[in-house]
């Protein structure tokens, strides 16, 4: 039996602890609301190689992001405007899907602002037989808190350390806080 999401009624899920009533369908920062989506998920063939190998990794992106840099390589996605609803039940398919698929490993690509739904979909995979590495894939923007509730579930921290100046990261991505989370 699937755990039961706790969809936060004032969000804290990120740094930016932006207290949206998410639980109320109304969006954060990071564009998330009250239900899970993702913009793509298949194998990737071109991560780092120690991450993709031969076979590819299993990679989920998700919509919306926590950072939103003005030069994101993905920003449709990471702007919220690319994807679909989707349920922890199809997440779960998707995960195993990939698994059955041939990958190397689940990668996780900006997930943060989903970590109750990610959590309960990959409880639910194991409880199928999942067993890839979870890559979790993060421009380094969390929270100790989404850290410490990840332990058990990511094998692999894939973070993209991006400011070490404040005002650079206020600039590009509204986050002057960046280098004291990230660090």
């Amino acid at each position: 039996m699937p755990k039961t999401i706790s969809i936060p009624s004032r969000c804290t899920l990120c740094p930016r602890r932006c207290g949206s009533d998410r639980a109320a369908g109304r969006t954060g920062f990071c564009g998330a609301g009250a239900t899970l989506k993702a913009a793509r998920a298949a194998l990737h063939h071109w991560e780092e190689p120690c991450i993709s190998g031969t076979r590819g990794s299993g990679t989920v992106f998700f919509s919306g992001c926590t950072l939103k840099c003005c030069y994101c390589q993905n920003y449709p996605i990471s702007q919220g405007e690319v994807g679909k609803a989707i349920s922890v039940e199809r997440l779960t398919e998707i995960f195993m899907n990939l698994q059955n698929g041939g990958a190397k490993n689940i990668n996780l690509v900006t997930a943060s602002q989903y970590l109750p739904w990610v959590t309960a979909a990959l409880d639910a995979a194991r409880a199928q037989g999942f067993s890839l590495p979870v890559v979790y894939n993060t421009g380094g923007y969390e929270t100790v808190d989404a850290v410490r509730a990840l332990a058990g579930y990511v094998d692999i921290w894939l973070a993209d350390y991006k400011y070490a100046d404040g005002a650079l990261a206020a600039e590009l991505s509204a986050a002057r806080d960046y280098p004291a989370v990230a660090d």
